[in-house]
């Protein structure tokens, strides 16, 4: 009788060690980014009805349709694009249609596919307080693709910053008021 006790005592140690290991390693939105606020953003367009797998497909193949950047790249790797070169739209539509979070859903998901989560958005910079100088070259030339703009012959950090600052007043007013204020 004392060597079941003692046995079952260890069952239940162990059982409660895996339990606290599982939800250690359950996946935080700083791990997937991405994945995690699109496809809450998207549950959150659904209402009860709408809880097939079909119809989550179909309305998550819509709503890729107005994602853009990483949003975007997120939907070709699931599958809900027409360019996708591969499809795992149906990992993200059975779980969703049993209420699974979203979290657990894009933890499945990398599972399939581990570029899922390697997706990250750009870091906002806020331009009215930046030190434009302490930058790195590469979040500067962000700066300018964000604005749909080009710095032909930039060969130093200098220039990247010149051509912020001179292009600041028409892409970013507030940003350019801020500074100007600041200097002053």
């Amino acid at each position: 009788m004392d060597l079941n006790m003692t046995l079952l005592y260890v069952c239940a140690g162990v059982l409660g060690i895996l339990a606290l290991t599982s939800t250690t390693n359950a996946l935080k939105e700083e791990d997937c980014p991405v994945c995690i606020k699109f496809l809450t953003k998207f549950m959150n367009t659904l209402e009860g009805e709408e809880k097939t797998v079909e119809n989550i497909e179909k309305k998550f193949r819509k709503f890729c349709k107005s994602a853009k950047n990483k949003d975007e790249r997120l939907c070709y790797y699931i599958g809900a694009l027409e360019t996708s070169a591969t499809g795992i739209l149906g990992e993200m539509s059975k779980p969703m249609s049993w209420g699974v979070p979203a979290d657990k859903v894009c933890e499945k998901l990398n599972r399939k596919d581990s570029q899922i989560c390697e997706l990250r958005y750009p870091k906002v910079v806020d331009l009215a307080t930046v030190n434009l100088k302490k930058l790195k070259v590469k979040d500067l030339k962000n700066i300018l693709n964000n604005w749909g703009e080009e710095c032909k012959g930039c060969a130093e950090k200098s220039d990247f910053i010149r051509k912020i600052e001179e292009l600041m007043p028409e892409h970013a007013p507030e940003a350019h008021a801020a500074r100007t204020k600041e200097e002053l």
